[in-house]
């Protein structure tokens, strides 16, 4: 088993999670990396449950989470792993091409720990995404989150 804990991406579009991935890659993370598509898939793996009932790896050292997903949008998820005990100190990180105020003000209302606008340059966004990977995995010092 990796002791290594894993970078979580909540991220509908494949193409924004493939690059994302590659980024973290190209930063040399050795983190495992899960790819979900929507905020209930996103919740089951946190939680452990449906396709991930019976998961024993632990919480991932981060959770990258778009806001603009399907069947439950990515405020929604940091609503509720804020309420749930055992995930309220898991390091969120929103990474969404939304730059809507209301966005911004009720992710940060919600707990969110940091919020990084998705630029459209490619160099920018893996830029983005390394950055971020890399303080997350490497350098923040979180408190005893198994």
């Amino acid at each position: 088993m990796n002791s290594l804990r894993s970078i979580l991406i909540a991220e509908d579009s494949s193409a924004d999670a493939e690059m994302a991935t590659d980024a973290l890659r190209e930063a040399r993370l050795a983190n495992p990396i899960v790819h979900v598509e929507d905020g209930v898939e996103a919740l089951d793996y946190l939680l452990c449950r449906g396709a991930f009932a019976g998961r024993s790896d632990g919480l991932p050292v981060v959770l990258l989470l778009d806001i603009k997903m399907p069947r439950m949008d990515g405020l929604e998820v940091l609503q509720r792993i804020r309420a749930e005990e055992e995930l309220k100190r898991l390091p969120v990180v929103i990474l969404s091409s939304s730059r809507e105020e209301s966005d911004l003000a009720r992710s940060w209302d919600l707990g969110v720990n940091a919020y990084v606008v998705k630029p459209v340059d490619i160099d920018q966004f893996f830029n983005a995404v390394k950055m971020v990977g890399t303080f997350w995995a490497l350098i923040n010092q979180a408190p005893g989150v198994e």
